[in-house]
């Protein structure tokens, strides 16, 4: 696949000619990342699948009614997939359709009218902040790496660069995605900022705590003992063979540091930048501040991200609005 530009973290299936097109669109023209292009192909890809055991191809697709589409959710659902999942699949095929429909392939869209299954809103879990802290502690973590056992233990370079990625995470909210991404030319802790690429490779700058500057600069400081390439590899966060860290390993570091905090649950890398969310909204910050930060096109997203409750929300209505009272100084 030329498209791809040689990269090799893509490892897409094989698709069918108007998926691979539709998949170099979303790599070149909407710079979609390469998690999100093989998310949707795999989805697609699943589809095909479908419809091959009933004769059909992606690259028929004027053969796909929405009858074809109903009967793949029901497929689904036997299969026991989650309803996220099956929205999820059936989003795919919306962007897909619609992109062919825009390039004339077909006259209409079998999945329009079509809306995702029903399913209960739930946000990530988070950690209080006694938790948030315990997980990003330095002395706690170097102990408990020291008592593991020799074969297993990270040297102390490997700590430093786990602290800084998961102070990341919960002290500027980034996804895993953005700080697996940072380069070195983007990161300047002395300046308290950095610069982030988010989805749709949209670029924003982003905040540093003081403790997210100050472990990020001792990551830094040491980063070279484990480059391999010779100044040659761009990337902040290197895993041990010297490369740019994936995030099979990120979630690892994550888990690891929830385990050497004694949390009685393991969380996602997620869940590190919910919980920076969560904790300045109830410190006091506007939702919109939050949004900024977070990278979030809509306020509806920073909304289902956070556990306020409806008095919490009204708390802060109440404090900030210049039109209710608390806002105008309290009743008289």
């Amino acid at each position: 696949m030329s498209w791809t530009g040689g990269a090799p973290d893509f490892n897409l299936p094989p698709l069918p000619d108007t998926a691979e097109m539709y998949m170099g669109y979303l790599a070149l023209e909407k710079g979609y990342s390469s998690a999100t292009v093989r998310g949707y192909a795999c989805d697609l890809a699943q589809f095909e699948d479908f419809l091959q055991r009933r004769d059909m191809s992606l690259d028929t697709p004027a053969d796909i009614v929405p009858r074809t589409i109903h009967d793949f959710l029901a497929d689904l659902h036997r299969q026991h997939v989650g309803k996220s999942s099956m929205g999820r699949k059936l989003s795919a095929l919306r962007g897909f359709f619609r992109y062919l429909a825009r390039k004339g392939f077909i006259r209409s869209v079998p999945t329009e009218g079509i809306t995702n299954p029903r399913q209960a809103q739930r946000s990530p879990r988070a950690l209080n902040v006694d938790q948030a802290y315990a997980v990003l502690d330095t002395r706690t973590q170097a102990a408990s790496r020291a008592q593991v056992h020799v074969r297993q233990a990270h040297k102390r370079e490997q700590l430093t660069r786990d602290l800084a990625l998961a102070e990341l995470l919960y002290g500027s909210g980034l996804r895993i995605s953005e700080a697996l991404a940072l380069d070195l030319c983007h990161t300047d802790p002395s300046s308290g900022l950095i610069k982030v690429t988010g989805k749709g490779s949209k670029e924003r700058i982003v905040p540093l705590s003081d403790t997210s500057r100050q472990a990020l600069q001792l990551w830094l400081d040491v980063r070279e003992t484990l480059d391999v390439s010779g100044g040659a590899e761009q990337a902040v966060f290197l895993g041990a063979r010297g490369g740019r860290l994936d995030r099979r390993q990120a979630l690892r570091i994550i888990e690891d540091l929830c385990r050497a905090a004694g949390l009685p649950q393991t969380v996602s890398p997620h869940a590190l930048r919910h919980s920076f969310a969560t904790h300045l909204l109830e410190a006091g910050a506007d939702m919109r501040s939050v949004q900024e930060l977070l990278g979030h096109e809509r306020l509806t997203t920073t909304q289902r991200y956070t556990h306020l409750t409806l008095r919490k929300i009204v708390e802060v209505y109440d404090r900030a609005h210049p039109g209710s009272k608390a806002g105008k100084g309290g009743s008289k």
